[in-house]
This record gives structure tokens, sequence and C-alpha cells, in this order.
């Protein structure tokens, strides 16, 4: 559990200290990337406090997600298509969801 903490650690200092400008182009993947990582680390987290954490399956779905996502949303530049929303609202869902699990299991 400790590798996707500080990974999220390390990616909100780099974030913080850098001052990076994202052009309105690019503000679709960054955003689609940003829910993908935190959908991964909040699984993480979920699956180390239900006992099922495995770094290859964490490591294995952060690039997948953000892959699926970056595509999805390119495929859907290309046919002048809103589908990151797509990724947008099943990311949302899951990571609210993951969050509703790891609230219950500390209360």
């Amino acid at each position: 559990m400790l590798f996707p903490i500080v990974g999220l650690l390390v990616g909100i200092a780099a974030g913080w200290f850098l001052n990076v400008n994202v052009s309105f182009e690019l503000s679709r993947y960054s955003a689609v990337a940003i829910l993908a990582a935190l959908d991964s680390v909040l699984g993480a987290v979920r699956a180390e406090l239900d006992g099922t954490y495995d770094n290859r399956i964490f490591i294995s779905g952060f690039i997948t997600n953000a892959i699926v996502a970056v595509i999805l949303t390119f495929i859907g530049d290309r046919l002048s298509l809103d589908l990151y929303l797509v990724a947008l609202i099943n990311f949302g869902f899951r990571i609210f969801n993951n969050v509703a699990v790891i609230r219950r299991h500390f209360i």
C-alpha cells in the first residue's frame, strides 16, 4: 500500500512545485489521465484494506486505465464527439465507490 500513496504524494509535489501549463487542446487528456490515476490509487488503497492488494495488478491497471482513457479521448476528438465524458463519468463513479468503501472500512 505504500507504493501507491508515495506515488500519489510525489505526483502532487511535482504538480505543486513545477509550474506546468496545460493548453486548452490537451486539457481533456490531462483531466482523463488524472482521474485514471486517482482511480487506480484509490482502488489500490481499497484492495489493501480488503487484503487483496497486488503490486502487479496495480501497475498494470494504472497503465491500462490511462492508455484506454487517452485512446478513448483521442478517438472522440477525431470523431468530433465528447467521448472523454464517458471516461470521466466512469472514473468518477469508481472513485466515489472506492472512497465509500474506504470510508466504511474506517467507520
